[in-house]
C-alpha cells in the first residue's frame, strides 16, 4: 500500500436528487499518469474537486499520501498541484506576481521557482506581462505554472489543453512526460483529446453517468483495442453466414446494416475476401484496423461523442 497515493471507496456526491457521483472507488499510484475519460457530465471535474478540496462528498472516504479526509488534509494537499476548470488567475498582476504569490502562500523559500516555470512553460518573455492581456492558450500554461509552485508530488488537471494550438498540445505532452519521468511526479489529467491521451497515460480510468465503468493499464488497453477485419458489404446477412459456416469463425460484430468487424484472421484476410468471392458476395470494402481510444471509449460507454 505504500506505492498508493489516492483512494477513494465509494464516493457520493449528490445534489437533491442527482448523483453526479454514484459510489466511485479507484486507486491511484504513484509514479503513474492515469487519463480520466468521460463524456461532458459525467462526473469528472466533480471528482477533481473534491480530491482538491473544492467541494465535499455527500458519502464515502478517500485517503491522500495515507492520511483519510477526516483528519489534517490541508497540509496533506501541500503535496497536490492542480488547475480545475479555469486556472485561479489574478488578472490585473503580471505572470511573475501570480507565481510570486502562489509562492508564497505555499510557503516555498525557493525565490528562483518563478522565473523556472517561466521558462519551462514558455512563458518567460511575457513574465511582466498583465494576465488579462493573455491569450487562453497563455493562461491554460500559466495555470500548469502556478500548479508546479509548491514542487507537487501529484498534479490533478481537469482539461488543461483547452485553447492550446497543436504545437502547444505536443509541448505540454512532452513536458509532462519530463515531469513524471524526470521528477516522478503522479498525473491525473482529464482531457477531451483522446488521441493525446493515448500518446500520454499509462492508465485509463473510464467514468459514465457517475460510475466507473473500467480502469485499465496502457498496456491492457492495447490488448484490447485489437486488430480486426473491416468489411462492408450490402449483402451482410449472407456475408455472416459464409463467416461462421464456412470460416468457423463467431468472434465477429455488426457495426450497421453494411459493415461487419471480424476479430480473427486479421493476419490472413485475404482467406475471408476468398471466401466470401466463392460465395458471390461482393464486398465495397475489406481491410485490417484497429481501434482508437476513442473508439474504445464509445464501445465501453454506448456510443456518444461529447467527450
Amino acid at each position: 500500500m505504500e506505492n498508493v497515493i489516492l483512494q477513494t471507496s465509494n464516493i457520493v456526491k449528490s445534489y437533491r436528487h442527482f448523483k453526479a457521483l454514484d459510489n466511485i472507488s479507484i486507486k491511484l499510484e504513484a509514479g503513474h499518469i492515469y487519463g480520466f475519460i468521460g463524456a461532458n457530465g459525467a462526473g469528472k471535474t466533480t471528482l477533481m474537486r473534491i480530491l482538491t478540496g473544492l467541494s465535499f462528498p455527500t458519502d464515502g472516504i478517500y485517503s491522500l499520501f495515507g492520511k483519510e479526509n477526516h483528519g489534517k488534509m490541508q497540509d496533506v494537499r501541500r503535496r497536490i498541484g492542480s488547475t480545475i476548470e479555469e486556472p485561479a488567475l489574478y488578472p490585473e498582476f503580471s505572470a511573475y506576481r501570480n507565481l510570486e504569490i502562489q509562492r508564497i502562500l505555499l510557503g516555498n523559500p525557493d525565490k528562483s521557482v518563478c522565473d523556472e516555470l517561466l521558462k519551462l512553460l514558455d512563458l518567460y518573455v511575457v513574465r511582466n506581462k498583465k494576465v488579462k492581456e493573455f491569450s487562453m492558450g497563455m493562461k491554460q500554461r500559466l495555470g500548469i505554472a502556478l500548479a508546479l509552485v509548491g514542487k507537487p508530488e501529484l498534479l490533478i488537471l481537469d482539461e488543461p489543453v483547452n485553447g492550446l494550438d497543436p504545437k502547444n498540445i505536443s509541448a505540454l505532452r512532452m513536458l509532462l512526460k519530463k515531469l513524471n519521468e524526470e521528477r516522478g511526479i503522479t498525473i491525473f489529467i482529464s482531457s477531451h483529446i483522446l488521441n493525446e491521451l493515448y500518446l500520454l497515460a499509462t492508465d485509463y480510468i473510464i467514468i459514465h453517468e457517475g460510475k466507473i465503468i473500467e480502469s485499465l493499464s496502457h498496456e491492457q488497453l492495447e490488448a484490447k483495442c485489437e486488430n480486426y477485419v473491416k468489411v462492408c458489404t450490402d449483402n451482410l446477412p449472407q456475408c455472416v453466414t459464409v463467416i461462421e459456416k464456412e470460416l468457423n469463425v463467431f468472434d465477429y460484430k455488426v457495426m450497421d446494416d453494411h459493415t461487419l468487424h471480424i476479430y480473427a484472421f486479421t493476419e490472413e484476410p485475404q482467406r475471408i475476401s476468398q471466401a466470401l468471392t466463392q460465395n458471390n458476395i461482393v464486398v465495397g470494402e475489406l481491410s485490417v484496423c484497429g481501434q482508437s481510444l476513442e473508439e474504445y471509449f464509445l464501445s465501453v460507454t454506448g456510443g456518444g461523442r461529447d467527450v
